[in-house]
């Protein structure tokens, strides 16, 4: 049998906040096993608050029996606007051994409405023992009207911005942000990315200086360089670095967290906000490189490394 592992909603409450009726989207009950043992959610009776800290109207609501880690939980919006959310799960055991990890999206729920879904984590190693669980581990959320585009799909201004996984070595970081061009027109690039950084609570980071290029917090980085006029043509693609430390001094000021980034291409382009959390430290700056072409077919180069910081292939 799997318990809920973790509750984390703003007040302890599953009421959705804030205008409209509540919608209850269907969740998908989990999946029947192979062996015939039954999975049908059961309600849980021991939803506690995790403490740390991953507030976002995200709650386990019922978990399933059975040799699978599966969980229904449901996502309330209490912001304004259609928010779009990414949630970690990570199935544990009786002790609290982490078994396997996932994330899921649930795109576009609307403001004031609540939804449920359900998540399943396969592949573990052999069956979970009475009282193991499904944990919420992090909860990340952008306006609707900003989330990344799916792969595979293209929004209505014909260019895809996302972020990769970065790289991190003895507090140097470096994430690259990846445009492709899949529309119909030729995009064209001069300059840097125009980037404002936000908190957990989707506020502007106050005391965090962007630098253009990367060479006064690191060489090597993929930051470096003079921008140049790019003409990006339908089907090809571009990047251009995020580097920090996340080094702390032993002050008194307090570290900096920005999960969120809300970048423009170019002027004028549509924001997209993106999800690369950055640990600042104390350092109080980040180099941000300008725009260069991805020369690689597909775009799926590895990016310069940075000193004792392993390159990371394009995403």
């Amino acid at each position: 049998m799997w318990n809920a592992g973790g509750q984390l909603a703003g007040d302890g409450s599953s009421q959705p906040r804030g205008p409209g009726a509540t919608e209850i989207a269907s969740a998908r009950p989990c999946p029947a096993e192979s062996t015939g043992a039954s999975t049908a959610p059961r309600p849980s009776a021991s939803l506690r608050d995790t403490g740390d800290g991953l507030v976002d109207g995200v709650t386990v609501i019922t978990v399933g029996d059975g040799p699978r880690a599966c969980a229904q939980f449901q996502v309330t919006n209490h912001e304004a606007e259609p928010f779009t959310y990414t949630i970690g799960f990570t199935a544990q055991s009786a002790s609290g051994q982490a078994l396997a990890n996932t994330e899921q999206t649930v795109a576009s729920v609307p403001p004031g409405r609540t939804v449920r879904r359900t998540v399943v984590l396969d592949d573990l190693p052999g069956a979970p023992a009475d009282g193991g669980g499904v944990k919420i581990t992090k909860v990340r959320s952008v306006p609707a009207d900003e989330a990344p585009a799916r792969a595979g799909s293209c929004p209505a201004s014909g260019v895809r911005v996302h972020a990769d996984e970065g790289s991190a070595a003895m507090g140097l970081r470096a994430v690259s942000l990846r445009l492709e061009n899949c529309g119909t027109r030729v995009t064209r690039l001069n300059g840097y990315p125009r980037l404002q950084l936000l908190d957990g609570d989707h506020k502007p980071l106050e005391g965090v200086r962007i630098l253009h290029g990367g060479s006064a917090i690191a060489t090597g980085t993929g930051a470096d360089g003079e921008p140049q006029p790019l003409a990006v043509r339908p089907g090809e693609r571009a990047y251009a670095v995020l580097v920090w430390r996340n080094t702390v001094d032993n002050g008194t000021a307090e570290p900096a967290h920005a999960p969120y980034v809300r970048v423009r291409a170019r002027p004028g382009a549509d924001p997209v906000m993106v999800t690369p959390e950055l640990d600042i430290g104390t350092t109080g700056r980040v180099g941000v490189g300008p725009w260069k072409k991805d020369e690689t077919s597909g775009g799926g180069a590895t990016r310069p490394s940075a000193s004792g910081v392993p390159s990371v292939p394009a995403s």
